[in-house]
């Protein structure tokens, strides 16, 4: 059984050989995998990572527009967008070439891969900060509402040309919650929000492809919405931001698998050695032979040591493979 097979049954939640493993490793930390590994590709290949997340390397927002639009009116509300294009073509093959370099590396290895694409909120927060996005759910959602259909038809252009690439997954990357709570009511996100992202997701599906969604924080009071969405698998689900595990496990295993339980803020570069490793144990004894992908909960950060993800990752390899 190779990666792609392992995790997509597990995402399926079918009999696999092992536990799938994977980990947002590079990031914060690129600099220093380098200087003991080598490179970040032989760590995850020592580790024998299961999944690969790919990223655009470009972004669907055409800066020099935006900035024109800034410049002259000096804040940028959901109506002065409406007149313009904003967003630049999926269409340009060069566009692609970084994602098809990492497709081959990582196909060559039988890795799931899947690939990322924005979400909607979190997407415009770049344009217009966070707190005054947040503002603009209120005072202008029939602009959002038209603004977010607008980004539904690119990312279904943008995911086609992914899809076409050879890509296991389409991962929906959009911030909905805080670490007690959602950043906007259900009702707003209920409106503003499902319907667009069930459009791509829709989509994805009618093309025999599956769909992630990445969403930092407690997203618990939307998580019946996200089961009806139709994700395959949610990242991550966030236990020390008030989502327990039995929670998932009573409600919504039968309904999409979880990406995660290794956690950035509470375990890995956090805790002492002997804590993480009941921590890691402990995560083990709850979801192993579940519809579970080992993984971070996001980035590991720099204040991690190399011995301690090591350690953290010597202990999931063998843990996954017992």
């Amino acid at each position: 059984m190779n990666s792609t097979e392992r995790v997509r049954r597990t995402i399926q939640g079918l009999d696999t050989d092992r536990q799938p493993i994977y980990g947002w490793v590079y990031a914060n930390l690129t600099e220093e995998i380098n200087e003991r590994f080598g490179s970040v590709a032989a760590f995850e290949d020592k580790y024998e990572f299961d999944a690969a997340h790919i990223f655009p390397g470009f972004g669907c927002f055409n800066k020099s527009i935006i900035s024109a639009i800034a410049e002259k009116n000096g804040e940028i509300t959901p109506d002065m967008l409406l007149d313009a294009d904003i967003y630049n073509s999926p269409d340009d093959d060069r566009k692609f070439a970084g994602i098809r370099a990492s497709l081959a590396h990582h196909k060559k290895r039988g890795r799931w891969c899947y690939i990322q694409t924005p979400g909607f909120f979190e997407n415009f927060n770049s344009i217009f900060g966070i707190q005054n996005h947040l503002m603009w759910l209120i005072l202008y959602p029939d602009e959002l509402y038209e603004l977010y259909r607008r980004q539904v038809e690119w990312t279904k252009l943008y995911a086609d040309k992914c899809i076409g690439l050879g890509a296991d997954m389409i991962h929906i990357s959009d911030d909905w919650g805080s670490q007690k709570d959602l950043l906007f009511s259900p009702d707003v996100w209920k409106e503003l929000i499902f319907p667009h992202v069930k459009s791509v997701v829709d989509h994805v599906h009618s093309k025999g492809i599956m769909c992630s969604l990445h969403s930092d924080g407690n997203v618990l009071k939307v998580a019946d919405g996200i089961a009806d969405i139709g994700f395959d698998m949610v990242h991550p689900w966030q236990e020390n931001a008030g989502m327990p595990y039995d929670v998932y496990l009573k409600k919504y295993a039968d309904r999409f698998a979880i990406l995660g339980g290794v956690c950035v803020q509470s375990a890995i570069g956090i805790l002492p050695r002997k804590q993480l490793e009941a921590e890691i144990r402990r995560v083990f004894s709850v979801l192993k032979g579940k519809r579970w992908i080992v993984c971070t909960s996001h980035f590991v950060q720099n204040h991690c040591s190399m011995d301690d993800l090591e350690f953290a990752y010597d202990l999931i390899y063998k843990l996954a493979r017992e």
